[in-house]
This record gives structure tokens, sequence and C-alpha cells, in this order.
């Protein structure tokens, strides 16, 4: 019976990942780690199924309606692929709120999964760095986490003429849409109306505030919140958050933008993201305070600050500024020797060398197929870029040698067992 092949695609919206792709990856996930480690913060993970119950309560109708892969087990539950991890560390921080050391300084490098259309930058599946400071409320701890991603931008090659981190208040915000008599029933949704102005036309923007029921002059004057470059001023933390920024050096990343709000209906004060100086890509990285972490799952709360960063458009980024590392300067793989097989009677004998490599943790590979020759076996390791290939033949056998050529400077020599341990180690 005819069966038609199965497609080679992988679902859409998922990536395969290549061993040459995930060496950039490996590449940027460890950048990533020593930054956030330079700083004091520790990983940590969470489930990649979370109850639907904990992103409705803290990220909003939007993420949990339009992009959520939503499932049912078999017990009838139903759960979610994560889409963020905010919530999760909520839950963690609730579970041991009495047993944790604060401030807590915490990291992950893990997979999202949002529904959204696939487009350039953005995937169902992607990776995300999140960083998170819990316990303080202090200018400084803001400024902490926003100087972590600035220096984390520096790590990867980008500088202030690059990249910007735009902060904002929303506590300033709101006190300054209730002066626009804006009730805060409203709130919320002209916070997310603002979030949406970049994607949207200035006359399709301002429709779409209309049906909000907002006034022209509250659209006019709203327009003038925006626009005004000076009115950080008027907030004594955001004073400070750029004041402590600057003493941390890392000033010329940084600017005030009233524009920025952050879509996430938890943030509750200081709201930042970083955006390429040209334009060309999506937010880089963004994030916030949450004043009311844990509220959901304890009768006290704790505040945090934490920003989000997705591998995708960074990957991007870095591609257009020639900042990815060639792969080949990259480990491309496990071995430093490979060990030949010369013919069908030394088997054995290149058998018990690689297993002697191996108890010397010395990471090794034996082709597994004498019948191929010599020189295609040599072909191989180079085209690995395996750095050392170990001959042995019936000569090397009987002398209790074995022949070592090093494939990146093509000298070639006879050597002892304890010499090779001597030269790899």
């Amino acid at each position: 019976m005819y069966m038609d092949k199965l497609s080679t695609q992988p679902t859409k919206g998922f990536h395969d990942i290549y061993p040459e792709d995930m060496r950039v990856r490996q590449w940027l996930f460890g950048k990533m780690r020593e930054t956030a480690m330079l700083f004091g913060f520790e990983e940590y993970d969470g489930p990649i199924l979370e109850p639907i119950e904990i992103y409705a309560a803290k990220s909003g109708e939007e993420l949990v309606k339009q992009q959520t892969f939503l499932l049912t087990d078999r017990g009838g539950r139903q759960v979610a692929l994560r889409p963020e991890l905010t919530p999760t560390l909520a839950r963690m921080v609730a579970c041991k709120k009495n047993q944790l050391t604060y401030p807590l300084r915490w990291f992950s490098i893990g997979p999202r999964f949002r529904y959204e259309a696939p487009q350039k930058g953005r995937a169902r599946e992607f990776y995300q760095f999140d960083c998170d400071l819990v316990g303080p409320t202090t200018p400084e701890s803001d400024a902490e986490i926003i100087a972590l991603a600035a220096t984390f931008f520096k790590n990867l090659g980008l500088t202030p003429d690059d990249v910007v981190i735009k902060i904002n208040s929303r506590k300033m915000l709101q006190h300054k849409l209730s002066l626009l008599d804006i009730p805060s029933s409203k709130t919320n949704e002209v916070i997310h109306a603002i979030d949406k102005k970049d994607k949207m036309s200035e006359d399709k923007w301002i429709e779409y505030l209309k049906t909000e029921d907002l006034s022209d002059d509250q659209i006019k004057n709203l327009l003038k919140i925006m626009g005004d470059r000076d009115v950080s001023f008027e907030s004594d933390e955001l004073t400070n958050v750029f004041s402590t920024l600057k003493d941390l050096g890392v000033s010329e990343y940084v600017e005030f933008d009233p524009s920025i709000v952050r879509g996430l209906e938890y943030y509750t004060g200081t709201v930042f993201e970083a955006r390429d100086k040209k334009g060309q890509f999506r937010a880089l990285l963004g994030g916030g305070r949450y004043d009311n972490l844990v509220e959901l799952f304890s009768k006290e709360s704790l505040s945090g600050i934490g920003f989000a960063c997705g591998d995708m458009v960074l990957l991007e980024m870095l591609s257009s500024h020639d900042l990815l590392p060639n792969t080949k300067s990259l480990s491309s793989h496990t071995s430093r020797i490979l060990v030949t097989v010369f013919n069908e009677s030394t088997v054995r004998a290149s058998l018990k060398l690689i297993r002697t490599l191996r108890d010397e943790h010395i990471p090794s590979e034996l082709y597994p197929d004498f019948a191929v020759r010599l020189d295609k076996q040599i072909k191989y390791a180079d085209k690995k870029g395996i750095e050392f290939v170990v001959i042995i033949g019936p000569d090397e056998m009987k002398n209790d040698t074995l022949t070592l050529k090093n494939l990146k400077t093509g000298e070639q020599k006879t050597i002892t067992f304890h010499e090779l341990l001597s030269l790899v180690q």
C-alpha cells in the first residue's frame, strides 16, 4: 500500500536547531549566564506546564485568550505551555517565602511558547533570558536590574550607538492619566493603547482611543504627556534611578521615554524597554517593577523588578551588526582526539586506547568502521575540526607506540601513550 512521505518541516512557528545553530545559541546563553552571575544572580527554572489560572490572574486577558497554548490534560485540568516566567516565579517564591534569603537575585534561561503569527524575530517557541531582583523597593534595585541589562548588551559588543534602554514610570503615568479625568477603570485600556502606538499609524491610533471613549481633549493631552521628555524630573523615584545608573557607569545606554508602558498588567512602577537605535527590530528586552508579586498565593506580598529578553530578535540584531561569532571559532564537538582503526587486526588496540583516553576524561571518539580507508577517516576528523588523530597500525602495535597527527599544524610523530597524555591534558 502506497503511503505519502511525512513532511520534513517542523511544526509552524517551531524550529529545528542543528548543531551549528546550537553552538551559537550556547554562546549566547553563555553570555547571559556570565552577565547574570557577574551581578550575583543564581539560576533557577520552573515547569513548562502551569495551571492557566496563574496567567489569567497575573498576565492579562490578551496573553491568555490570544497567545497561550492551552491544553486539557487527562484529568480534565486546563494547563498552559508557559508564555512567560513571572507567574511561575511568584508561585515559587510564595511556596518558600519564609525560607528564602532576600533580596533574591534569580535568573533563568529556557523555552517559552506563544501562539502568535510567526515572522522575522518572532516564533511560537523561543528561548528567554529572565532576571529578577525580589525584595527591596528602592530606586537602587531598579537601577541594578537595568544596569545588568546594559552590561549584557555591552558584553555582546553592542554599544550605546547601537541600542538604548528607554525608561518610564507606570506610577507617574497613572497619576498623569488621572489628571486627564480618565477613570481608574479605564487606566489599563489606555495603557494597552499606548503600548500599541508603535504598531499603528497615528490616525488609526487616535481612532482606537476614541473607541475607548476618550474625548478629543483627552487624546490631545495624552499626546502631550507622551511627548514630554522632561517630565521624568517630576518623579523623585525616576530621578534617583537615573542618578544611580550614572554611578553604575551605564548612563550612556539609557534615556527617559514617556511612551514606554509595557503591556502586561502586573507592572506598577518603573518600566523599561531596550530598542535598537535604527528602529529596525522589535523590542530587544523589556521589564519593570511589580509590587504584588505573591499576593495570589499568599496573604503577604513582595515586590520585585525584572526583565525578559528573547533570543530570536536579539540574534537578528547581533547578525545585522556582524557580532555573531564564526561557528568554526566555537567548540563544535566534544572530541579532541579521533582514534582511527587501521584494519581489522588493530581494532582491539584502538578500542583499548579509546577506553583509556576516556578514563582520563579526555573527550575522544573512535572511528567505528575499519573498512573505511585511513585517509577518509582523517578527512572526517578534519571536517569536524577535531584537533588530533591517533593511528595504531601493525608497526605501532609491535613497538607499543602510536602515531599522532596534529591536524591544525600538519605535524605527525610517533610517541608513547604517556607522551600523548602529557600533550593533550
